[in-house]
């Protein structure tokens, strides 16, 4: 049976995964939650199933194919651990035949195993030996196995300068070994990395659009123009990403240069001891500080500080994981002064209570773009659109200065 095409579907999430690749399924999906905050994976099944369900009643035909339709698309999987601290994988139900995602949250840190009556919170190196361990098992039996990794495990050292491993590399290379055939991630620190893997599925996939959404949705008297509006990249790691961010709203982009001492190594990097800025006046102008993640703030914080002291108007920053490891006092200190703005980051790894109710801080919510992934991927349709939402962005910032122009 051919599969047929939808080619009045116009919205983003209502994408056409078929496209010109009018492909069957490769078979029932299955989707394994490793370890993901509850609300991300009710969230995915439920968009997963609400799509389906729209297509279904256009092409009814569609429900001749096994398991194209579920109430839930889970497969409950369990990682129990021995009293030595050694685990293993146990899958509760067969894979056999089906379309496998294994969805995993290397940096969820509220999963924790009981070790000397103690609870031990699960580091993003055993998570990781989760994920083998669940591969392992589904290995042989599963038609097809993807990996959604949304951080990129070890994705910061995705490169040797000195005498040290290069560990997202072999990383790769091992998923793959292991018999995975796709690897999805997020805003890979350094998209570069893919080359490590260059015949192998592996695709880093953009979280610009939703995130430029919600900052519009969020902030409707926001004017994006190069007199009110401006973007900043945190340091020099982070300026290709502040780049895109710059072109699509077509504003100025201003960039932090950090000083670091060359002399010392202090855990296992050479301190800050200094920034200077690069660009042109920030004052009066709102400022988007773009970066691929948080992890204790200081950097933001530090940044945040130094443009307001220019006569920045509001900052708001935008990261696609947030995890704020040493807390949140100092946040919430800078937005009480009037220093930050707001935080914008997506559900993608696991967000503690407090972030979530800050008054600072705005989810971006990407589980229904997972879903539309993983129903494209099932149809090995092409994720060129999705990869690259230029086009889609245009549109969204075309329909909101447009509304500002009424």
């Amino acid at each position: 049976m051919s599969v047929p095409r939808h080619d009045d579907d116009k919205n983003y999430y209502i994408y056409n995964q078929y496209g010109d690749n009018m492909m069957e399924p490769i078979g029932p999906i299955g989707l394994i939650a490793h370890n993901l905050a509850s609300d991300f994976a009710d969230s995915v099944n439920y968009f997963l199933r609400s799509r389906r369900s729209i297509y279904l009643t256009r092409h009814p035909e569609l429900a001749e194919h096994p398991g194209f339709m579920r109430m839930d698309y889970r497969i409950a999987v369990s990682t129990p651990r021995f009293s030595s601290g050694e685990g293993k994988a146990v899958i509760g139900q067969s894979v056999r035949g089906h379309d496998l995602f294994i969805i995993t949250d290397v940096l969820n840190f509220a999963s924790t195993y009981t070790r000397f009556g103690m609870q031990v919170p699960m580091a993003p190196d055993e998570h990781y030996m989760d994920l083998q361990r669940i591969i392992l098992a589904v290995a042989g039996k599963a038609r097809r196995i993807s990996v959604i990794m949304p951080y990129l495990y070890e994705g910061r050292q995705y490169r040797r300068t000195t005498r040290e491993s290069l560990d997202c590399a072999a990383m790769l290379r091992h998923l793959f070994e292991l018999g995975i055939d796709n690897l999805i991630t997020f805003d890979a620190h350094d998209g570069r990395i893919v080359n490590a893997v260059p015949t192998r599925g592996m695709e880093t996939i953009s979280t610009a659009y939703q995130i430029i959404e919600a900052l519009i949705q969020s902030t409707p008297d926001l004017h994006l123009d190069t007199d009110h509006f401006m973007v900043v990249s945190p340091d020099e790691t982070a300026i290709s990403r502040a780049m895109y961010y710059a072109s699509m709203l077509e504003v100025q982009l201003g960039v932090f240069y950090r000083k670091r001492d060359y002399h010392q190594t202090i855990d296992g990097r050479n301190p800050v001891v200094g920034q200077a800025f690069l660009g042109e006046d920030v004052k009066g102008r709102d400022v988007l500080v773009v970066d691929d993640m948080i992890v204790t703030g200081e950097s933001m914080l530090r940044v945040a500080y130094d443009l307001k002291a220019r006569g920045a108007s509001r900052i708001f920053c935008a990261v696609s994981f947030a995890q704020f490891s040493s807390g949140l006092e100092l946040v919430h200190q800078a937005h009480a002064e009037g220093i930050l703005d707001r935080v914008f980051a997506t559900n993608l790894i696991y967000r503690t209570p407090e972030l979530q109710a800050a008054p600072w801080f705005i989810e971006v919510n990407m589980s229904r773009f997972v879903a539309l992934l993983i129903d494209a991927i099932n149809h090995d349709a092409s994720l060129s659109k999705l990869m690259t939402p230029t086009e889609k962005i245009q549109k969204l910032i075309s329909f909101h200065k447009s509304r500002h122009a009424q």
